[in-house]
Order: structure tokens, then C-alpha cells, then sequence
């Protein structure tokens, strides 16, 4: 088999971090391209990058249109778009490969001819000191069963065997044509978003699960300690996908969960019965297949919330 990887890096003002990120995977085999954008970083980002190039063609550098700082979604995609490898990888960064990341990965592409991607497990690397509770929760982020693609999306929507990076996914360049690339109009959450698309549309095959292929740099500037700005794209998460379910035949199984757990994280919130049917109604406006469905029914908010509602009639008639 022809398998060659383009390693697309994101970067924007990590010249702390570019150059272990840039020669961890050059030095990989199977690699024949590392494609770093430079998302107008105003540091030393671009230097390094060209320095770096200079001593290995393997190394590619691009840049929005007008050194415009366009944030990660928009920089990964045009990544992909410059992308000449059968394969694509991702790396964060401020985040490096370890040894033989791809080895294993190109045994099962070669066994599952119908494999479109493959995942793995991806570790951590504190560049700062770590407190107790980060050394007992940040140790691997993986699936911690072997499952079958059928059943995949199904269980990292709910998190039920653990969680994967964007950093522990190859998938064939071919895929993008069938799901789409990352979206631009998420802040955060759009590595989430894009793995989940894969995994309702793509045959996803388990690689190497019980210990890292690459690792995150654990430090101050870490965006996914902002927890505020989850809250928010984390429901816009499921919105988009609920959204493109409907434009991309998903199964009614799997739109079923994703609506689970948009009403999980929508409803959590506390707003008032008027609210949230305001907010079904403006799900329904973008999305009139949703609204005019089953599910749509199932999961209107009066339905929905109808245990809560006799509760509180019940309890006002007795007092």
C-alpha cells in the first residue's frame, strides 16, 4: 500500500514549542510532508518554521491570505487543502509525536480494506509543575475498549470508554471529500466535532490504545482549561451536528443521541419551559427535516420536561 502522511500543524505564536512539535514528525517514515500554518502568529513562530525548512524540503510553510489570524479550524482546513499525502495526521503545536507513530497504523490500514481512519491513544508532557489532581487525571487520552466501527460513534458521544485527540487520529484524504473539513464557525470543539463526524460516516479502526503515540504539552497558555468557553461550544457542538445529520442521511439512531445529549447540555442550564421551546423553534427554522420528525417530538421540550411539569402541578394542587 501507498502509505504516505501529511502532518498538518496548526500554529499561531508557539515558538516555545514549534520546533520539537515540526522535527517529531519529520523524522517519521512514513511522512512525507509537514505542513505548518502560520495563523498570524506575532511572535518567532514563522522564523523558526523557516529555519527549520531549510534543512529539510519535507517541511512546508502557508499562511492565510494577507497574514490574517483566522483560528484553527480555518488553519487546519487549509492544511488540508495543501495536503498532497494519501494520509493525513494532525499535531497540535505545542504537542510532539513519539517513536513509530505511524507503524502500527499502516498494519491496519493494510489488514481492513475498508478502513478509512484509524485512532489512538495520546499521552501528556507537563512543561510546567503539575498538581495532584492533574498527575491522577491527565495520563491518557484513549478508548479503552477494542471496538467495532459500527459501534464507535456510539461511544464517544456518550464518553463511555474514554476520550480520543485530534493528535491520535490518520485518516485517508478521501475522507474530507465525504464529511467535509473542520468547522470554522467553532471557537472550540471543532477537533471534537470532526472526529464525531467521522465516526457516523467512516469505517474507524482502533490502532494503539494502551500507550501514547503522541503527546500534549501540558503548560499556562492550554486552552481547554477554559471551561466558560466549552459551556458555550459545547452545545453549539451538537447544534452543527444535529444540523449536518440531516443533510448527510444519518441513521435516526444516532440523531437520537446526539439530541440526548444536546438536551444534556442545553437544558442543564435551568432556563425557563418558554425558553427552551423558543430555542427548539429557532433548531426547527434551520433545520425544518429535524422539526418535522419524530425525534422532533420526542424531544420537544413540553415532552421532554413533562415529569418535571405534573411534579410541579401535582405539588401545587396538595399545598
Amino acid at each position: 500500500m501507498n502509505f504516505t502522511v501529511s502532518v498538518i500543524i496548526p500554529a499561531y505564536n508557539v515558538e516555545t514549542f514549534i520546533a520539537t512539535a515540526v522535527q517529531s514528525a519529520v523524522i517519521q517514515p512514513e511522512v512525507t510532508e509537514v505542513i505548518v500554518v502560520d495563523d498570524g502568529s506575532t511572535d518567532s513562530t514563522k522564523i523558526i518554521v523557516t529555519e527549520l525548512q531549510q534543512g529539510n524540503p519535507k517541511i512546508k510553510i502557508f499562511q492565510h491570505e494577507g497574514g490574517k489570524n483566522k483560528g484553527r479550524s480555518a488553519t487546519r482546513n487549509l492544511g488540508i487543502a495543501k495536503a498532497q499525502s494519501n494520509y493525513i495526521a494532525f499535531l497540535d503545536a505545542d504537542d510532539y509525536y513519539v517513536a513509530n507513530r505511524f507503524t502500527h497504523d499502516k498494519k491496519v490500514f493494510a489488514k481492513n480494506l475498508d478502513c478509512d481512519g484509524v485512532y489512538n491513544a495520546v499521552g501528556f508532557h507537563f512543561y510546567r509543575d503539575a498538581n495532584a489532581n492533574e498527575l491522577k487525571k491527565l495520563k491518557l487520552s484513549t478508548i479503552s475498549k477494542i471496538l467495532d466501527p459500527k459501534d464507535f460513534f456510539e461511544a464517544i458521544v456518550a464518553s463511555k470508554y474514554g476520550y480520543l485527540h485530534l493528535n491520535g487520529i490518520v485518516v485517508k484524504k478521501t475522507v474530507f471529500d465525504v464529511i467535509g473539513v473542520l468547522n470554522e464557525s467553532l471557537v472550540v470543539a471543532e477537533d471534537s466535532e470532526i472526529i464525531f463526524k467521522m465516526a457516523l460516516k467512516c469505517q474507524m479502526y482502533p490502532s494503539v490504545l494502551d500507550e501514547p503515540v503522541a503527546k500534549r504539552g501540558i503548560h499556562d497558555a492550554n486552552i481547554f482549561t477554559a471551561e466558560a468557553l466549552y459551556k458555550i461550544y459545547n452545545i453549539k457542538l451538537y447544534e452543527e451536528l444535529l444540523y449536518w445529520s440531516y443533510r448527510n442521511a444519518i441513521s435516526v439512531k444516532n440523531k437520537d443521541l446526539l439530541l440526548k445529549w444536546l438536551w444534556f447540555f442545553k437544558f442543564r442550564d435551568g432556563r425557563s419551559l418558554l425558553n427552551h421551546i423558543g430555542y427548539w423553534g429557532r433548531l426547527g427554522y434551520k433545520s425544518p427535516q429535524f422539526f418535522l420528525s419524530s425525534l422532533g417530538i420526542k424531544y420537544f421540550p413540553i415532552v421532554r420536561l413533562r415529569k418535571n411539569i405534573f411534579s410541579f402541578l401535582y405539588s401545587n394542587k396538595t399545598t
